[in-house]
């Protein structure tokens, strides 16, 4: 039912995308528009669809969107192209958003990232914003033959699963994964405690084991550290000090440095790598990560909020 409900939803994705101009390295839908989730949201053909537009140039591609469409954006309209783009860049979550949009007859969201700066948010975790957005199931409608963006995707999938492996036991289900999965852009963010449904990673998860499947199953049979039981839907990992060593150390940047400066106590200067070490050998150590992932989510998600206002009123 879900297969066939995306499928059919190739063509009215692909028409939206038209109102825009060209210029994307990737575009991709997302949400409960486009997957059906459990709960609130599980009214597809009601919810908003949501899109994010990724573009090598940003002030070129507003400037050309500004002309076909000036009635989507906010009073930052008025400022020209560069305005519009140094709010992106420079604010939030290094995205900017044009909200509650009529195409098609279907009411959308999109939000416009420069491929740079996506790019280092799916190696680094800068925000965990978009980057998260790409950890679940999402509907690609475009995207270009960009090397160094396509290997960025897929090292992003590769740290979700290694950062979720980390705050797992020895034993676990596929749901148990990827509820994890789901979970780690939500980490922090004060929008799960104020607004938004409690329940949301459970609601996305549940409907949608198949996509999440085909998103991660060819990774979690390549990586060397799992036991993968595809048929019970069970796996196993190594949780040894050194197992959970090799992880932390090809984890992304900003989250050992996040983990450095909650483990590291004043005036010791431990280096990253000895804090790793350190944070191995601990039994919380799935608690110290969980705690990095917060400091990277809370933040970013609290500045994109505060942007919003922004681009989202006196349109």
């Amino acid at each position: 039912m879900a297969l066939q409900a995306l499928q059919s939803s190739g063509v009215a994705l692909r028409k939206i995308l038209s109102h825009f101009p060209e210029e994307l390295s990737l575009a991709f839908a997302y949400g409960s528009g486009v997957y059906r989730q459990a709960g609130p949201s599980s009214n597809q053909k009601a919810a908003m669809l949501d899109f994010v537009f990724t573009v090598d140039n940003p002030v070129a591609w507003h400037s050309k969107n500004l002309k076909k469409n000036w009635n989507h954006y906010s009073f930052l309209k008025v400022f020209g192209p560069k305005i519009i783009t140094s709010v992106q860049n420079n604010y939030g979550a290094g995205v900017y958003y044009n909200p509650l949009i009529t195409c098609d007859g279907r009411l959308i969201k999109y939000g416009v990232i420069s491929t740079s700066v996506l790019i280092e948010d799916l190696l680094d975790w800068n925000n965990l914003y978009v980057a998260g957005r790409l950890q679940k199931p999402v509907k690609i409608i475009a995207m270009n033959e960009n090397v160094a963006l396509r290997s960025a995707l897929d090292k992003n999938l590769r740290s979700a699963v290694t950062t979720a492996f980390l705050m797992l036991p020895e034993s676990f289900s596929e749901e148990d994964l990827f509820l994890e999965i789901a979970g780690l852009s939500y980490s922090g963010d004060f929008r799960m405690v104020v607004g938004e449904d409690k329940a949301k990673v459970l609601n996305i998860v549940k409907p949608n084991m198949a996509h999440f499947r085909e998103l991660y199953g060819s990774i979690l049979q390549e990586n060397p550290q799992v036991v993968y039981k595809i048929q019970q839907g069970r796996l196993e990992i190594d949780k040894s000090p050194e197992g959970q060593f090799t992880q932390l150390m090809t984890l992304p940047k900003s989250l050992q440095r996040q983990i450095n400066h909650i483990m590291d106590p004043p005036g010791k200067n431990r280096d990253v790598e000895e804090t790793l070490l350190k944070v191995a050998h601990d039994p919380d150590c799935g608690e110290v990560v969980r705690l990095g992932l917060s400091a990277i989510v809370r933040p970013s998600s609290m500045r994109q909020s505060t942007k919003g206002i922004f681009t989202a009123v006196f349109l």
